[in-house]
């Protein structure tokens, strides 16, 4: 069964039953929808990475979706029936490395490309649209200190802070912008001591190390290390650790467990270059000051992981042509991850190379799930509990 949406075709709801959905192979997760790049008027260009948004005031859910020459608004409220909204093109140069960010209601958004520094968009706009697709204008943009070229941005919504990355400043480490007026973000500071910064989680640390409880942390994957900063003082941010690891190749992304025990990290360029299966590394971080990695989980694809997170004690992960695994914390203690399911939107094959899921959002109140694909465009899916 299909629909139309914007003159693409978008599959619809198809319970995992003897290991299918749709054709596509699976375990324990349920496709709600499918909607193609084609049917978000990206035909020519590819996916990149994705966020969500909940408004709070109608509950009402919708997809930011990174693509190479914008970003795309989808409404995923029924998703069973997704709308495509709109699309918001880039500032400047088309890029395939584009990423977003939400804080409270509106949405942040940065690219590699030259001169896109940062897109600031009122997501309340997506209320009014009657007539769908709308083609929407940035509500500001934000320059700071030259801003360019950026690759990632991190947003602590507890404290109000963006945290750019990858750019032309700082020394490629984290322009700090305080967005706390979203209409008018400044400048805060840089953290320029370890260079190169591809992604991070900033947080409201509330873990058992006592010499930074209270304080806000940033947790960094700097291409081949794990480094820690406090940036609570944004003119002096400090240094607390950086700590690489056997296997190195490419340090690229990871998560921290809500209790701010535990921090899981993906490494994007190990099963290529050593050829070993999926690795993801377990590290106890009790001590800031001194991460210790105590575990590794190995799947049994040979799969590049990519973007992972964690919500209610279970791990999201993209893993490129594996697509979406997903995984138990319940004896991350003991250094091992336990899997749950599997929805595999790349079902050719399991190689390690940079095609299927890029990312992954697991964070609406639905419980649905939006997974997006390089060459596919967008998948909601419906984990079992």
């Amino acid at each position: 069964m299909v629909l139309t949406m914007g003159g693409g075709l978008a599959a619809s709801a198809q319970p995992c039953m003897e290991g299918r959905a749709a054709g596509y192979p699976c375990d324990r997760i349920d496709l709600l929808s499918v909607i193609p790049l084609a049917a978000l008027g990206a035909a020519g260009t590819q996916a990149n990475d994705l966020w969500g948004w909940a408004d709070s005031e109608t509950g009402r859910e919708f997809v930011l979706l990174g693509l190479g020459n914008g970003t795309a608004f989808v409404e995923i409220t029924n998703p069973l029936t997704p709308v495509f909204l709109g699309h918001l093109a880039a500032h400047g140069e088309p890029s395939p490395w584009r990423d977003i960010k939400v804080h409270k209601h509106h949405a942040y958004v940065v690219s590699e490309a030259a001169d896109h520094g940062m897109q600031v968009f009122d997501l309340l706009q997506l209320r009014d649209v009657s007539v769908a697709p709308v083609t929407f204008t940035e509500t500001i943009h934000y320059a700071g200190e030259s801003l360019s070229n950026a690759h990632n941005i991190a947003i602590n919504e507890t404290t109000g802070f963006a945290y750019i990355v990858g750019s032309n400043t700082c020394n490629f480490g984290f322009h700090m912008v305080n967005i706390d007026l979203p209409r008018q973000p400044k400048f805060a500071g840089c953290f320029a001591a370890d260079g190169y910064t591809h992604d991070l989680q900033c947080v409201a640390y509330d873990g058992v190390d006592s010499d930074y409880r209270g304080r806000e942390v940033c947790f960094a994957f700097n291409e081949d290390t794990l480094t820690i900063a406090d940036v609570t003082d944004k003119a002096n941010p400090i240094m607390v650790s950086r700590t690489s690891y056997d296997g190195i190749a490419y340090t690229h992304q990871g998560w921290v467990t809500d209790d701010h025990l535990f921090l899981l990290l993906g490494d994007e360029l190990d099963e290529k270059n050593f050829g070993h299966s999926t690795l993801t590394r377990i590290w106890d971080i009790a001590n800031l000051d001194r991460p210790v990695l105590i575990g590794t989980h190995q799947s049994a694809s040979p799969a590049i992981d990519h973007n992972m997170y964690i919500r209610d004690g279970v791990l999201y992960q993209a893993n490129y042509r594996a697509g979406l695994r997903t995984f138990s914390l319940n004896a991350i203690a003991d250094g091992r991850l336990l899997p749950v399911g599997f929805f595999d939107i790349y079902p050719s094959d399991n190689a390690s190379e940079f095609n299927g899921a890029w990312s992954v959002y697991p964070f609406f109140p639905s419980g649905v799930v939006a997974v997006s694909g390089i060459e596919q465009g967008l998948f909601l899916l419906d984990p079992h509990p």
